[in-house]
């Protein structure tokens, strides 16, 4: 059995939209997590319930999260789609959304940033080598100028009050869940998605924004946590590392470092993917740490990026360390329980439905079944110059895996080969080589159909990435 089985086809095209729409998602926001982070400080510090209260410093409060933050996920997102004229577009368009409204706007921001940017690179593509000779500056300033000033009014007259709107009503619902104790239900959701990398849509889409909202009001907020609680995927690991099998519990601790201490989530996806019973393991195990965090009423100050325990201690307002580490320890063990018990009941002697490190023979079916899965038939060009490893954000799984790969070329005396790491949408061009997570191939596909593509399962310990190398150290040889 696989939980990927259902997606296939029209469903697996439709999931790779949506992690290209979550990954574009993370692209804005990840530049600017630092301004998160540091208005995360500011509230955690000098708020009347903050650590040194102080009226004066806790005016920056307000402003840096209605103006400040907005500005930036919008000039970003028009960045992103048109480079510098479409980031003062979107801020542009984000200043009237601002001001058109009496919540911070990071939804709205997030949705008019790109579409400022789409606006303008539109015009420029229309007039395109229409411009007489001499006028250029003045088209570009006055394209932008008249063409923001209309974002504006219609983001302050239209876009504004319509996700305000919407936004009063996802936050009524979910409130209405906070309220009836029934929060720990968002688990069903959140788990499921977060193992087929649709996380990033659901923290930096819903759960971020309703975050900064409830934290401006009450310094802190729980839905920061529903979705990034570390606590789920230690437990499933340790579980491994006792109670697994082979290739599996060998680099089950390894996951736990990269996992907890370094917020790598996706270190822990391929264990669950392996073995899809264990989900309901996740599922409890994220409910029990939700319902521990409500039952101490704690929060944290901003989103943690990357979710791991140090993220999650430095965010933590004045007395709620002793329930965020609670939630945390709960959701461990209970996950580590319910997926002890689950592996306890596999009585199989061999690993089949493993997709880590095998026998030989086993090796050979994944790396065909790899290209299979790729439409690849051809072998990987002998002459690789430039090897991008990618992820959703390309500052986790895809670091450490670049990192790793990196090490092994050093073994074999290798130094002419650049190794790094990209978010998918922003992979080079020149990359010879692009490694990916198996579940993320159909967005890479999608924006890299001409490139070589190989899916991994395991960023330990892949036989792709080692029939890489060996395909590597050939070349060299020859």
């Amino acid at each position: 059995m696989n939980i990927d089985a259902g997606f296939s086809g029209q469903n697996a095209s439709a999931r790779a939209k949506v992690q290209a729409f979550g990954g574009f998602l993370t692209n804005m926001v990840l530049p600017n997590i630092g301004a998160f982070i540091a208005w995360g400080i500011l509230t955690a510090l000098f708020i009347p319930t903050g650590w040194f209260p102080s009226e004066k410093f806790a005016v920056l409060v307000g402003p840096v999260i209605k103006y400040l933050l907005p500005v930036l996920l919008a000039y970003t997102g028009g960045k992103m789609v048109a480079g510098q004229r479409g980031a003062v577009m979107g801020a542009l368009g984000a200043f009237g959304l601002i001001i058109g409204a009496e919540i911070p706007m990071f939804l709205g921001a997030m949705i008019v940033g790109p579409l400022g940017g789409w606006i303008i690179k539109k015009f420029d593509n229309a007039i395109d080598g229409k411009i007489p000779s001499g006028f250029e500056m003045i088209v570009n300033n006055f394209s932008i100028g008249i063409l923001g000033f209309i974002l504006m009014m219609f983001s302050f007259i239209v876009i504004g009050p319509t996700i305000e709107g919407a936004n009063n009503f996802v936050t009524i619902a979910i409130k209405a869940l906070v309220a009836t104790g029934f929060l720990p239900l968002l688990s069903l959701i959140n788990e499921p998605a977060k193992v087929l990398f649709l996380n990033n849509v659901i923290d930096q889409g819903i759960y971020y924004p309703l975050g900064m909202q409830d934290t401006l009001q009450a310094g802190k907020s729980i839905y920061f946590m529903v979705a990034s609680n570390p606590g789920p995927g230690l437990g499933l690991l340790l579980a491994y590392s006792v109670f697994g099998k082979k290739s599996a519990k060998r680099t089950a601790p390894g996951a736990i470092i990269i996992h907890f201490f370094g917020g790598i989530h996706e270190l822990y996806f391929p264990y669950v993917l392996m073995k899809p019973l264990t989900i309901i393991a996740m599922i409890l195990g994220g409910m029990s740490g939700i319902a521990t965090f409500q039952l101490f009423g704690v929060g944290l100050v901003a989103g943690p990026s990357p979710g791991s325990i140090f993220a999650y201690l430095a965010l933590t307002p004045r007395g709620n360390f002793v329930g965020v580490i609670a939630g945390v320890l709960v959701a461990a063990v209970v996950s580590f329980f319910v997926t002890s018990f689950i592996l306890k009941l596999d009585k199989s002697k061999d690993e089949e439905t493993d997709t880590f490190e095998e026998s030989v023979a086993k090796s050979k079916a994944m790396k065909a079944e790899g290209k299979e899965l790729l439409n690849k038939d051809k072998a990987v060009t002998l002459n690789v110059k430039k090897v991008a490893f990618a992820c959703d954000a390309g500052m986790g799984s895809s670091a450490f895996g670049a990192a790793t790969f990196k090490k092994k070329l050093q073994k074999e005396n290798i130094d002419d080969i650049i190794v790094n790491n990209y978010s998918i949408e922003n992979i080079p061009e020149d990359s010879d080589v692009i490694v990916v997570h198996k579940n993320l191939v159909g967005r890479t596909e999608m924006s890299h159909k001409d490139k070589k593509i190989i899916a991994i399962t395991n960023y330990l310990n892949d036989p792709n990435i080692e029939e890489l190398l060996e395909d590597i150290k050939e070349s060299k040889k020859k």
